[in-house]
């Protein structure tokens, strides 16, 4: 038996029958091999949602993304404002501009699941945010740097 069987637990589940043809259409669209594999998927993003209500100290990693109007670039002063309160958490940001004169911006972050939700919190009240969707994940980024007796050093930099 490999090691990744050996690792896997079986789950029975009994579903409605128009539950279970939903379920095998979403697996059939997705292209995905089996439908343990789309569960698997469902359950680690309940996990984590249920991670970030319940246990506001959990580290979290994950995206959040914003759609929202332009305006003459108040909105983008405004976002850069809120940003700054929060730089421990952003890792860092992508934009794009849309069709009518709209943005899309995907910030990757990490922090504790409070600070997380705080941020969202404060982006939801600049005026003009149209969008926003924070997605999140257990797993985190590696140490961005390691302390050094006092002295923060890049992680596989050259001694």
């Amino acid at each position: 038996m490999s090691s990744e069987s050996a690792s896997l637990a079986r789950l029975s589940m009994s579903l409605p029958a128009d539950l279970f043809r939903q379920l095998d259409t979403m697996v059939a669209e997705r292209g995905l091999p089996s439908r343990s594999q789309l569960i698997a998927e469902l359950i680690r993003h309940a996990l984590a949602e249920h991670g970030s209500l319940n246990h506001p100290d959990e580290m979290l990693a994950g995206t959040i993304t914003l759609v929202y109007r332009s305006e003459q670039g108040r909105v983008r002063h405004q976002l850069s404002q809120t940003q700054t309160s929060y730089l421990k958490e952003i890792i860092s940001s992508q934009h794009v501009v849309l069709e009518e004169d709209q943005s899309l911006e995907v910030l990757l972050v990490q922090g504790p699941a409070v600070r997380l939700k705080e941020l969202c919190d404060a982006i939801r009240r600049v005026r003009g945010m149209q969008q926003l969707e924070l997605v999140t994940t257990t797993a985190l980024l590696p140490p961005l740097y390691e302390p050094d007796g006092g002295n923060s050093q890049s992680i596989g930099a050259n001694s």
